[in-house]
């Protein structure tokens, strides 16, 4: 068991050349530990960051109790970031939020009290402050994604997400995961809820999402899921020996 062990609940921020972003962060973080029901901690993923991010989060990681981080030796993108967090996490739930702010920590305290029974519980973004084509883009793929899943999700992008650590665990890595997380835990029979969340301003530091990996990339991923679907083993144990010997 790692540092994130001794806490209930981790967060993971998967981090790109966000610089900018790595002050109010810590801030806004800082603040939730104090507000959360759960003991709470933090654990950055910087995916080999080309700007100052990585300095700067081993500055705060060092100064602040509860702040962790990974840093990949090369650039594996969100859903290798999301991965490698979910696989070092050792607390009992597992959060995710991006690096950009556009969604609060503070709202993670929407989503605590229906974890007892759903697998994930994740944010719907509302009154969204994004530009036109971002948001039409978004609405296009959404929906081609829900037909294609039929998880009945609204908003898969909303990066603000609880999951259960021991069915996080269980999420099979490909490039694009992300965009399924919440179809990936329905494949589990695991359970989701959608709670409205607010949605805020990008202050600092650039998108990394333009109309050809909003849409097409998922488009694509789209298929591979619907193959997968179909080919994912499920399972599910009635009975067993193996741990006897503890007894």
């Amino acid at each position: 068991m790692n540092k994130t062990g001794t806490y209930q609940f981790c967060i993971i921020i998967p981090v790109y050349n966000e610089e900018g972003n790595i002050t109010r962060l810590e801030n806004e973080l800082k603040k939730f530990q104090h507000i959360s029901p759960l003991k709470t901690c933090i654990l950055f993923v910087n995916d080999s960051s080309i700007d100052k991010s990585l300095a700067l989060i081993k500055a705060v990681c060092a100064v602040n109790e509860g702040f962790f981080y990974l840093s990949f030796k090369q650039n594996r993108g969100l859903s290798a970031a999301i991965k490698a967090g979910i696989d070092y996490a050792e607390s009992k739930f597992i959060g995710y939020m991006d690096a950009d702010l556009q969604t609060t920590p503070e709202d993670f305290n929407l989503l605590f009290p229906y974890l007892n029974d759903y697998e994930m519980v994740m944010g719907i973004r509302t009154g969204r402050k994004d530009s036109f084509i971002k948001n039409l883009s978004s609405r296009v793929a959404n929906g081609f994604r829900r037909m294609m899943t039929g998880d009945g999700i609204k908003d898969t992008g909303c990066p603000l997400k609880i999951i259960h650590s021991d069915c996080a665990k269980r999420i099979p890595l490909f490039n694009g995961m992300h965009r399924f997380l919440p179809a990936l835990v329905q494949l589990q029979n695991g359970k989701v809820m959608q709670i409205p969340v607010r949605h805020f301003e990008r202050t600092a530091g650039q998108s990394k999402y333009h109309l050809s990996n909003r849409l097409v990339g998922p488009f694509k991923d789209c298929f591979a899921f619907r193959w997968m679907k179909h080919r994912y083993i499920n399972y599910t144990i009635d009975s067993s020996n193996v741990d006897l010997l503890n007894e």
